[in-house]
């Protein structure tokens, strides 16, 4: 059940990407796997701690020293997806990692789970460890998380990059092909009888990836923080959604990389990195009405 469960994730990745793009992604995950074993970001004992936090002990790790910057994965993600953000990002920033709810290391019994748990986890975590606001990256469901943390706790956030995020789970944001791939291992799962816990960990984040979220435009228009939306052309999310969300966010900053796809902290990382360090230390830009449309 694990492998299909992967499988299903793995469609974010490939569906709408070029042939190239897929054999870049490809090599990159082989790479990954040594890289992760050389440094075991994750599973690092001298960088990891649990924080307990609204009902949960919540894995994180610490690197580097500097401005606070929280990496938030995606569905079915953990730490070392940003093994090729960590490296960059400690040498100038207090780099925090963490698990999120049901996720990696941080278990979470409950039925229930929700985008807007996991952003108010994050700003508990900001809290326990004594920390008044961050920069933010988000990636996919990260993304997700890290919009309703700057509209939930606007505090919290200082700028953020969100990466391959939603708003609604339809077929406006991705398209018809990724729902069809992903709806019949949902459902396999949800009707499976006597489910172990894994099973029902899966379907927690399969019932996330398949109903939520449910944000709005106008939402959107009350984030305070200066945000870079970045997006691919060949991204499962739709690159006119990236652009819906980048139209609604007051003052955002919009990124669209020719011919990548859901993957780009992955296979573009160094172009990743390089511009999102560059957005964090550049200060905001103002727009008129007519800048932010065409």
């Amino acid at each position: 059940m694990r492998k299909l469960y992967l499988l299903l994730l793995s469609c974010l990745f490939y569906v709408g990407a070029s042939s190239q793009d897929i054999e870049k992604i490809q090599k990159q995950l082989e790479k990954d796997a040594t890289d992760t074993v050389n440094f075991p970001y994750g599973n690092n004992q001298k960088n990891g701690s649990y924080h307990t936090i609204r009902g949960i002990k919540m894995y994180v790790e610490v690197y580097g020293e500097g401005e606070p910057l929280l990496f938030i994965h995606g569905n079915g993600g953990s730490i070392n997806n940003f093994l090729y953000q960590i490296p960059y990002f400690s040498k100038k920033y207090k780099v925090i990692v963490a698990d999120s709810r049901s996720q990696g290391r941080t278990e979470d019994r409950q039925d229930s789970l929700t985008y807007e748990m996991m952003a108010d986890d994050y700003a508990a975590l900001l809290e326990a460890m004594q920390i008044k606001s961050a920069y933010v990256v988000g990636w996919s469901d990260g993304g997700i998380n890290s919009i309703l943390l700057a509209l939930r706790h606007p505090d919290k956030v200082k700028k953020m990059a969100i990466t391959g995020a939603n708003l609604v789970p339809d077929t406006t944001a991705v398209p018809k092909e990724v729902w069809n791939l992903v709806k019949p291992g949902y459902f396999m799962v949800k009707n499976k009888k006597n489910k172990s816990y894994q099973d029902s960990m899966q379907l927690k984040l399969l019932r996330l990836l398949i109903e939520q979220p449910h944000i709005s435009p106008a939402e959107l228009q009350q984030i305070k923080a200066p945000t870079l939306v970045i997006g691919g052309d060949n991204d499962v999310i739709k690159p006119e959604h990236s652009l819906l969300i980048w139209k609604n966010i007051p003052g955002a900053n919009l990124w669209i990389l020719p011919n990548s796809g859901h993957s780009t902290p992955l296979v573009y990382k160094d172009d990743f990195n390089r511009i999102v360090d560059q957005f964090f230390q550049t200060p905001p830009r103002k727009f008129s009405a007519s800048d932010r449309f065409f």
